[in-house]
């Protein structure tokens, strides 16, 4: 099903590696410079990739989450912040869809078709410094939130605050022209440097009665908390994505300038015994990275079209197989990004490269949230049968 579904979205493909291939001229100087990643989110809009997963019926392309995702990793392969960003935005694009009303469905959905519009956010409901209360029929917030990834360009702005009484956090979506909210500009992480993920101050910002999102219908339906999962393989294909490219870059080097070791007795590096093993293992680990990935993307698309009839122990179980698939290509990234240096020798480490941004990208977008704690879900559910709790982040 996989393979069927990606052979139709080729087109899509080819346009998401065209962008990619632009992007490539300046992928270094970029990521030196860091800032807001205008130039990245302007050839996404101007392609048309922004209603990706915007269902037909709503003007959109009506493309799977497998198509989605795919595009997603091809993207990353060239930039990681680019494969975040785009990601991020097809996860909010559906939010209206999966947490919102019916009402909130069809105009969010409407909205991103006709106005070509991109969305972020700075939900992160661990950060709980934005404050929500009522102002008559509307609402005011005031405060700081942390991890804006790209919102200080977007369109469609989705932020989370909490009011004080009330344990569950509040998701409200704002137009970008709503006054009041500051972006301090002070996202100067070493990786992940084009998503502009900055800190936000909120200064009395009207949120209107119909920009709360929810309650879904049925309200406690499994697939009101499904979109955290998807946004979860959606980071797995950051990853693969920025792993493929560590390993495409480093091929590419490879055969043109690293030279044999003087012990090797060999005249081409692609003729040295140890570096063909080094790349025999990194493919071979790759392959697997890309089936597992793949696979699980393919049971998510299931889910997803059952829609409001997905159960909690469907929910739980493809829970369990995308935390499989992220622990494990966190794991053969990270071997891949730092390993590309050993087969390619003491040169490729030269600032002009910016071979280290793979590793940095890398390192710095799967510390968002704990690897360890995916395993150890998937440990209580292989020994004890206990599904996940349901989380942001699960």
């Amino acid at each position: 099903m996989v393979q069927l579904l990606v052979k139709e979205s080729k087109n899509w493909i080819a346009i998401a590696s065209s962008i990619s291939s632009k992007l490539a001229a300046n992928a270094v100087e970029r990521d030196i410079k860091g800032g807001l990643p205008e130039e990245e989110i302007q050839h996404l809009r101007s392609e048309g990739l922004l209603p990706l997963v915007v269902p037909k019926e709503y003007g959109g392309i009506g493309a799977t989450w497998v198509e989605g995702l795919k595009i997603v990793q091809e993207l990353s392969q060239i930039d990681g912040s680019i494969g975040q960003l785009y990601g991020n935005h097809l996860n909010l694009t559906a939010l209206g869809h999966v947490s919102g009303t019916r009402e909130q469905k069809d105009r969010y959905y409407r909205e991103t078709a006709q106005k070509n519009l991109f969305w972020a956010n700075a939900i992160n409901t661990r950060d709980s410094r934005l404050k929500i209360a009522p102002d008559g029929e509307h609402f005011r917030v005031n405060g700081v939130k942390s991890f804006g990834t790209g919102v200080a360009i977007a369109d469609v702005r989705v932020f989370s605050a909490v009011q004080d009484g009330v344990e569950a956090p509040f998701l409200f979506v704002i137009p970008k022209e709503r006054e009041g909210v500051v972006s301090h500009q002070d996202w100067d992480n070493f990786g992940q440097r084009r998503t502009d993920s900055s800190t936000f101050t909120f200064h009395n910002v009207l949120v209107k009665q119909d920009e709360i999102l929810g309650y879904p219908n049925p309200p406690d339906s499994a697939f009101a908390a499904f979109l955290g999962i998807i946004a979860q393989l959606t980071k797995t294909y950051v990853y693969l994505g920025i792993a493929s490219g560590a390993l495409a870059a480093a091929k590419e080097y490879t055969i043109a300038q690293t030279k044999p070791w003087i012990t090797s007795g060999v005249e081409r590096a692609t003729a040295d015994p140890y570096i063909l093993h080094q790349y025999g293992e990194l493919w071979t680990q790759l392959q697997a990275a890309i089936a597992i990935a793949d696979r699980t993307a393919d049971r998510v698309q299931q889910a997803w079209e059952k829609d409001v009839n997905l159960t909690s122990q469907e929910r739980g179980e493809i829970a369990i197989a995308v935390f499989a698939a992220k622990a494990f290509v966190t794991r053969v990234g990270l071997d891949i990004t730092t390993s590309i240096f050993e087969v390619m020798g003491t040169r490729s480490t030269a600032t002009k490269h910016g071979f280290d941004r793979y590793w940095r990208d890398f390192r710095t977008f799967t510390l968002h949230d704990p690897v360890d704690y995916k395993l150890r879900d998937i440990g209580n559910w292989v020994l004890n049968q206990e599904l996940p709790l349901v989380t942001q982040y699960s």
